[in-house]
């Protein structure tokens, strides 16, 4: 209620002012109508052309965290709560459960990352899980029990290498299928809301109470922290695919970084849609210029050109669930994980919406 008595005033300051500069024009009919039109312009969005997105009912009702596929494309892994395993031969159209023998501990799996056959999954509390067999078999990789905070993000970055991120901020890397790790920060950057790594290695943070946030840059020694653009907190980060950054604020705002390096330069807010956009939680780049966000209550938007403009799926929107996550490996095969055992899956033959 407060959002929309809020846009309310705005529209009506908007209009007292545009009417007091052309009423004496005799413009001012004209000025009305086309304010109107420039402020309900975002308020709904319309319908996407084609829907490609099948809903895919998982045999689970744990919260899915990640999603990722061996070197085939076809044998494909999600993780989540609950000790949650899930295993695809079939490039992700069907799942089943896969059992590990990890005995009475309850396990909240958190990152999965392939590299060809090999594979990283982490979890918490302390789990690490190794495969080099595309996951037909998985070893437990002893984690020192001093590690600074808990396991968050696993990447595959080569044979018997990775780097692991923790949820304060510490990072290591190994060389030697996990036997020994290297510290690549000097002090951690405190607890986090969430993490993103990009392909080119670098970090970036929002702290746990979305106040600011934080990159890392490989040979940097220690995290740069930075001040967020305005009063409202930060909700979400991640990279495009030109390596600029991209931020959801509260109310679901977002903005677009306009420089690589020093992280601090945006692009003016905006709302993709007034009316629901509150509930926005992640992005994800298709391709250099199309991508899709993510949010509360079946919300799922797309942009085919970089942000300039934007329409809705409505045919997902009565799926109950929260999508909190969206995945792109590639610009044919994508993922947004939800809750309560819902996924979607992009489709290259779209449905009609």
């Amino acid at each position: 209620m407060q959002t929309v008595l809020g846009f309310l005033g705005r529209t009506r300051r908007r209009l007292a002012q545009v009417f007091l500069q052309f009423s004496s024009k005799g413009g001012w009919a004209i000025a009305l109508v086309a304010l109107l039109t420039t402020s309900c312009s975002n308020t709904y969005l319309s319908d996407i052309e084609t829907n490609p997105w099948e809903v895919i009912a998982l045999p689970t009702e744990a919260a899915i965290s990640d999603v990722d596929f061996a070197d085939d494309g076809e044998h494909g892994w999600l993780v989540g709560s609950r000790t949650t395993l899930l295993e695809s031969t079939d490039a992700g159209k069907t799942w089943d459960p896969r059992i590990l023998g990890l005995g009475d501990q309850q396990y909240t799996f958190t990152s999965i990352d392939f590299s060809g056959d090999e594979g990283w999954l982490v979890g918490q509390p302390n789990i690490m899980l190794h495969t080099n067999d595309g996951g037909t078999s998985w070893s437990n990789i002893p984690l020192d029990p001093q590690l600074p905070g808990q396991p968050l993000l696993v990447t595959a970055t080569g044979p018997d290498s990775a780097e692991l991120a923790t949820d304060i901020g510490a990072i290591y890397s190994t060389k030697d299928g996990g036997k020994q790790w290297k510290g690549l920060v000097q002090s951690a950057v405190g607890v986090v809301r969430n993490m993103t790594r990009n392909e080119a290695g670098r970090y970036v943070a929002v702290s746990s109470r979305g106040n600011f946030y934080s990159t890392w840059v490989p040979g940097q020694d220690s995290w740069q922290p930075h001040n967020r653009e305005n009063s409202k907190r930060l909700q979400n980060m991640g990279f495009g695919k030109d390596g600029l950054l991209w931020l959801i604020a509260r109310g679901g705002q977002m903005q677009f970084g306009t420089e690589q390096t020093a992280y601090e330069e945006w692009t003016k807010p905006i709302n993709p849609e007034f009316a629901a956009s509150w509930g926005l939680l992640d992005v994800a780049y298709r391709t250099p210029q199309e991508l899709w966000v993510t949010g509360g209550s079946g919300n799922l938007l797309m942009s085919k050109d970089g942000g300039e403009t934007w329409a809705k799926n409505k045919a997902v929107e009565n799926v109950p669930t929260n999508f909190y996550r969206i995945k792109f490996l590639g610009d044919k095969k994508g993922y947004v994980l939800g809750q309560r055992g819902y996924l979607l899956r992009y489709d290259e033959e779209p449905q009609t919406a």
